[in-house]
């Protein structure tokens, strides 16, 4: 029996090298596409395209005929929005476009998977927060769009914060590197910097978001938007508390705000009755970061 191919975007990232594991694991051909000719994964076939090119994508596309898609790439640095957000408008909303159009174009897609951001926002609300926010939430609005006008097989995921073993730019990997550097002499800074100790997180683990982002592939319903999330609310202070439990050194908390925030509101309704439950736990999720860091600290000295 032929695998079934499934195109995941954004391959190199964080996600998209936990993706790439978990398909494949599945039987899945896997496709991924990538911006580097150094990123190496076994049983991937790797594609490089610069998805704001609109004529790339398309060829890329026709060449593939994927089954199904998984589209992960995207620029989701808040920071880097401000600084230049016509790129981040670029990244993340015309790449999508492009991809859909593509697709378009082919029979053998069955269903697009469209990861958008928890930082999205209804798209009635017109005063978002940063440029990031902003692009996430006109290429949620267009994967809708796209969805109802030309009955596209296409379903949203809104995920939470994604932690995990692997190289990331989250909260948790800063803490973790930091904590690493601080175990090691390091650094003479021996302290983690927050800017509000109360600010409120969902925390979800990559791998539980994976099983869940193949049941919203095989099973869920074209236009409609899939929040991905652990439900349980925690302050950074409560992050900060776990990761001092996991470690024999003292360090110093550098905040500038204690402002108390409400939980985080998440509806996974949708997502739970596909029959998703996630299950890695938090503590354990924690102790596997900071564990892969201590890993390749000894092994890049």
């Amino acid at each position: 029996m032929t695998p079934t191919k499934l195109l995941i975007t954004g391959a190199g990232g964080f996600t998209g090298q936990h993706a790439c594991d978990y398909f494949v694991s599945k039987g899945y051909e896997v496709i991924g596409v990538v911006r580097s000719k150094n990123f190496i994964k076994k049983q991937v076939k790797l594609e490089m395209c610069d998805l704001t090119n609109k004529e790339a994508v398309r060829a890329l596309v026709l060449k593939v005929k994927p089954a199904y898609v998984l589209h992960l790439a995207g620029q989701n640095h808040v920071g880097e929005s401000w600084e230049n957000p016509i790129k981040s408008f670029e990244t993340n909303v015309m790449s999508t476009l492009y991809l859909i159009e593509a697709l378009r174009e082919i029979s053998s897609v069955r269903k697009i998977v469209i990861v958008g951001s928890a930082l999205q926002l209804n798209s009635i609300d017109v005063s978002p927060p940063h440029p990031y926010s902003f692009s996430k939430t006109i290429q949620v609005l267009i994967a809708k769009s796209w969805s109802h006008l030309y009955k596209i097989p296409i379903v949203i995921v809104k995920p939470t914060n994604l932690i995990g073993p692997g190289f990331s730019n989250g909260v948790c990997s800063i803490f973790a590197k930091k904590i690493v550097q601080i175990e090691n002499n390091n650094t003479e800074d021996a302290s983690l910097e927050v800017n509000n100790l109360f600010v409120m997180r969902d925390f979800l683990d990559v791998r539980d978001a994976l099983t869940a982002y193949e049941l919203i592939m095989k099973q869920g319903d074209s236009g409609r938007i899939y929040e991905v999330a652990s439900g349980k609310s925690r302050t950074l202070g409560e992050l900060i508390h776990q990761f001092q439990l996991l470690t024999e050194i003292q360090f110093e908390i550098k905040a500038t705000l204690f402002q108390k925030e409400p939980p985080v509101e998440i509806n996974t309704r949708s997502i739970s009755e596909l029959g998703w439950k996630p299950k890695h736990s938090f503590d354990s999720s924690i102790k596997e970061i900071l564990n892969f860091y201590r890993y390749h600290h000894i092994n890049t000295e």
